[in-house]
């Protein structure tokens, strides 16, 4: 399963460059005093919402991802999101999917379109999407 995330995250350029800029983003929220108490789940949350607004100027790859080798979307969804509408679910997982196939900053974009609660949702769930990856890269402890 280890190697399947490893595959997700180191084949889609786009995503590698947003992961560093999401770590600068991470660290300059760690160094806040107001969020010094923060879990590094809530710091991350907060550096995905703050994240550049600048455009990625790396093209992203279009990899070729199976359907095997991608985690279920639903299993990342939040608590909150379970009982959700169907399309709901479906919004969400599209903008995850959005993040492995465009990069972060396009899948932000596309998801300040949808309703507040799918944006929260879409929050929580790349935090828990992202978080093994970034602790294992000692992004976040």
């Amino acid at each position: 399963m280890a190697e399947d995330n490893n595959f997700l995250f180191e084949n889609i350029p786009a995503l590698e460059e947003d992961i560093k800029r999401l770590s600068v983003e991470v660290q300059n929220y760690r160094d806040k005093p107001e969020m010094k108490d923060a879990s590094e789940k809530e710091l991350l949350k907060e550096a995905i919402r703050a994240f550049p607004n600048t455009e990625n100027t790396n093209v992203a790859s279009q990899a070729n991802v199976s359907t095997q080798q991608q985690s279920s979307n639903s299993s990342f969804l939040p608590d909150y999101a379970e009982d959700a509408p169907v399309e709901t679910k479906l919004e969400i997982e599209y903008l995850i999917d959005c993040v492995f196939k465009d990069g972060i900053q396009k899948a932000l974009k596309e998801a300040s379109k949808s309703p507040f609660f799918v944006q929260d949702a879409f929050h929580d769930a790349l935090v828990k999407k992202l978080y093994p990856e970034l602790k294992k890269r000692g992004i976040v402890k």
